[in-house]
């Protein structure tokens, strides 16, 4: 076996057909790494002409004039296999050393161990725990963080056609969908000169959520690189008002005229009806006054690589959800998933699944469209010099 620097091609290719791939490790992102000041570079094992593994690796920053690794993939290699991780692992730390680095970061996307919808673990499902044994072993010290996301959850597609992938949703996302689908609630690709109407969007829910936002700068990077290359979508969806309103009208009509025919013992529940439809058409031409005749109000960054849909982020107009359009942009890509033959949809990171913990709402939200928790492995640093322990030292030393 000879470890080796990859060409960009031959570790594309790799990543390409590899069970462990994702889009965190394609050489897009080392394309963005490099315009921020990263040093990039892929190597990998091959016997012969084969490869047997690969990783991509950023270097950047300034500890004392070294330099840390990090590895946003982890490794495209089969963590089972002992012998070949450990050399790995060996010649990593030579490579590395000789780049002027002190330590080396990894994020495997890789799950640790089963779990179902409510976050449980499933009796009698896959264990990678050994995983982590097996990494300490080879001189890998695991910090259990990510500066990624620990905890993913997803909707497996397989063997499931539309009505199913509905059938199995909560009430509430059913309904919701359903609402959404109406006459002048359009769903559309944004181009590229729109994304400061998309910046709006995702700005107002990192201050209704308390997280931070990316910049216009990121936004526009991540489309250039990825959309040209049918590697994204990024998506909105938006009330065109003279469609919605003369829809709302029509139907005020239609219960109005079914009031003439109506029998006593539904009198009752169509004037309700009516009442509702009239405060709904109001609130429509007030926003058409307000808003102009064309309003946004929900966006996405889909991830559309290997056998899966990542819903990567995204903003939504919180104070007008009851017009439903959050639920309709996850519908739409769901059924792009499924139209295009991805295996997986994956509404990516949530917080936790308590109640009373942190970002209940984004897991709830995302639970309505059935599907379950996925939990990574976590992050593991391999020292490359002493100045990673000597860094260790100095840091408990700050914070006492």
């Amino acid at each position: 076996m000879n470890f080796c620097e990859l060409s960009e091609k031959e570790y594309r290719l790799f990543l390409d057909h590899h069970p462990l791939k994702s889009f965190v490790g394609l050489p897009e992102m080392g394309i963005f790494k490099k315009e921020q000041g990263f040093d990039v570079y892929y190597v990998g094992v091959k016997e012969k002409e084969t490869i047997k593994c690969a990783t991509i690796l950023f270097a950047g920053g300034n500890f004392l004039g070294k330099k840390s690794f990090y590895s946003p993939i982890g490794f495209l290699i089969d963590y089972e296999d002992q012998e070949l991780l450990s050399f790995f692992t060996k010649e990593l730390k030579k490579f590395i050393k000789k780049k002027n680095g002190y330590v080396l970061t990894i994020d495997p996307y890789y799950p640790l161990i089963e779990r179902d919808i409510d976050g449980n673990i499933v009796e009698g499902g896959f264990n990678h725990k050994s995983t982590i044994t097996t990494l300490k072993k080879c001189g890998y010290f695991y910090t259990g963080n990510t500066s990624q996301n620990k905890y993913l959850f997803i909707l497996n597609l397989e063997n499931k056609d539309e009505d199913t992938l509905l059938k199995n949703m909560n009430s509430n996302a059913k309904r919701s969908i359903k609402k959404s689908l109406k006459p002048g609630i359009i769903f559309r690709d944004i181009k590229e000169d729109e994304l400061k109407l998309f910046k709006t969007l995702t700005s107002s829910s990192s201050e209704k959520h308390g997280f931070s936002d990316r910049s216009l700068e990121y936004y526009q990077k991540i489309y250039q690189l990825f959309v040209p290359k049918k590697l994204a979508r990024f998506v909105i969806c938006e009330i065109h008002f003279k469609e919605y309103i003369k829809e709302m009208e029509q139907e005020l009509k239609n219960l109005r005229d079914k009031l003439q025919k109506a029998k006593e013992a539904i009198i009752h529940d169509i004037k309700i009806q009516i009442e509702q439809t009239e405060k709904k058409l109001q609130e429509a031409k007030e926003l058409q006054k307000e808003k102009g005749d064309v309003f946004a109000i929900s966006c996405g960054v889909f991830i559309t690589y290997g056998e899966e849909v990542i819903y990567l982020f995204g903003g939504n107009l919180k104070e007008y959800s009851h017009f439903h359009t959050a639920y309709r942009v996850q519908w739409e890509m769901i059924k792009y998933a499924k139209e295009h033959h991805y295996k997986i949809y994956n509404f990516y990171g949530i917080l936790g699944t308590k109640k009373d913990g942190p970002g209940y709402g984004v897991y709830s939200f995302k639970r309505g469209f059935d599907g379950n928790v996925v939990e990574l492995i976590g992050e593991f640093e391999l020292p490359i010099t002493n100045l990673y322990h000597s860094k260790k030292i100095v840091k408990k030393i700050i914070k006492r």
